[in-house]
């Protein structure tokens, strides 16, 4: 996996001022946050040592919106994401 994370897709529940609750599946817009669940061992740089993952597993990161690839297992949802795609990691 190189410097790739699997993250799945935080939802994006919203409740309208008056009190009726939008799922996530009302807005058709690509997720900009989840949770990582996997990381890869890091990039191999140019002397071949692997430089050392940012982030971890459990972490909270926001990334760039059209970055991720979409894969399903086990009818879970879950996005490919480049390290360098991460923009920050919410603590």
């Amino acid at each position: 996996m190189g410097d790739r994370i699997i993250v799945q897709a935080a939802s994006k529940e919203e409740k309208t001022l008056s009190g009726i609750i939008l799922p996530d599946m009302a807005d058709k817009e690509r997720p900009e946050q989840g949770n990582v669940v996997a990381i890869g061992p890091g990039r191999v740089l140019d002397n071949g040592t692997r430089a050392p993952m940012n982030v971890k597993v459990g972490d909270k990161v926001v990334f760039k919106k059209y970055s991720p690839d979409e894969v399903k297992v086990d009818d879970t949802d879950y996005l490919v994401i480049s390290e360098s795609d991460v923009l920050a990691v919410i603590e």
